[in-house]
């Protein structure tokens, strides 16, 4: 999830592609209405949906892409611009499931991958370590473009996905049209995650510091004990979600990954320091290190009611993104925004294609 340093001052803050079928939520937030650039151009509104109103993805597709043999969800024109949706942690590509047929659409390609370790997502060898520092997610979807010789596209993501995507943006500007990153610059700072936190904010984290235990990793060891586990971390995260059991139960799918447990305790044993990295990454981790800036058009979202956003207005990070920009806070809205408020993060999307 959240980079915990990011977030300090929320104190108190409770190549080819195989095709097989894929079976497939509340809010009141709404998308802004039809506006205009200064060109005088349109920019299309998209309609309301009830959250929830989609259960399932028409298709899932399959592509080898660098270390790994890529699953994904795939709506719209073949030939449209391109929008890649990133899920996070405990989630997976049903955060977007509302989300894709409305940018779909609008005339967009959508493509909805599943990270490393989950879904249908698989290493192409079982030598390959289950590595999850940041660099190593991004080169995923790096290598995900190539594969599908998509050139530029904008990414959209939240949690784990905003961190890859600010990544990408930051190191390959040339592969990024424009960028939806919620809860703003969320790039790992190895160095700051060694200092403490204000003690509400370590709070948050009680599942970081339950993973770095051999306790910890027992449960996510256990496909049972680690789904029940997920889902109490939505009900955490989520306050006014009120998701249902089959809802769930869809998502729970992507944590049966033989890789799941590997790849997200290493995410959160290498993000404190208990584990290093490989040395294949040391030189875009380095380039982490130094906080570069972030220049492609960015709309930033801040879920009102996540414990990992601290009450604003963006200003704790506006400082990183130096190209045009716009921020917004989603009331009533936690953690999983894109399936909480799909309307509203699809707009954010069209809205940020137009910067």
């Amino acid at each position: 999830m959240i980079n915990r340093r990011t977030f300090s001052k929320a104190v108190g803050l409770g190549t080819g592609a195989a095709t097989v079928s894929l079976s497939g939520l509340q809010t009141n937030a709404s998308a802004a209405t039809a506006s205009s650039k200064p060109s005088g151009a349109t920019i299309p509104t998209v309609p309301t949906i009830t959250p929830g109103t989609h259960t399932g993805f028409r298709t899932l597709k399959h592509v080898k892409a660098g270390v790994l043999n890529i699953g994904y969800a795939e709506a719209g024109p073949a030939h449209g611009p391109v929008v890649v949706c990133l899920h996070g942690w405990p989630y997976d590509i049903h955060s977007y499931v509302d989300i894709a047929p409305l940018l779909a659409d609008l005339g967009y390609r959508v493509i909805v991958p599943y990270l490393r370790g989950h879904g249908s997502t698989r290493f192409l060898s079982e030598h390959t370590p289950r590595n999850a520092e940041q660099s190593a997610v991004a080169l995923d979807i790096i290598a995900l473009m190539d594969a599908l010789k998509i050139d530029k596209a904008v990414l959209a993501g939240f949690d784990w996905g905003s961190r890859t995507a600010d990544i990408i943006a930051a190191l390959w500007p040339e592969r990024v049209k424009a960028l939806v990153s919620t809860s703003g610059y969320v790039i790992t700072n190895l160095k700051a995650q060694l200092e403490p936190a204000a003690a509400a904010v370590e709070h948050n984290w009680w599942y970081q510091w339950y993973f770095a235990t051999e306790r910890g990793k027992k449960a996510m060891e256990n496909e049972k004990e680690r789904i029940a586990l997920c889902r109490y971390v939505w009900t955490l995260v989520s306050p006014n979600w009120n998701f249902d059991d089959a809802t769930f139960a869809r998502t729970a799918e992507a944590f049966k990954n033989p890789d799941y447990a590997a790849i997200v305790l290493y995410n959160y044993r290498w993000r404190i320091g208990l584990i290093e990295g490989e040395r294949r990454y040391d030189r875009y981790e380095k380039q982490l290190a130094a906080v570069p800036t972030i220049g492609v058009p960015t709309i930033t979202l801040d879920p009102a009611l996540d414990p990992f956003t601290p009450a604003g207005d963006g200003s704790t990070y506006r400082s990183h993104f130096t190209g045009p920009y716009d921020h917004r806070t989603i009331a009533n809205i936690g953690h999983n925004l894109p399936q909480e408020a799909p309307t509203v993060f699809a707009q954010a999307v069209v809205d940020a294609d137009h910067l």
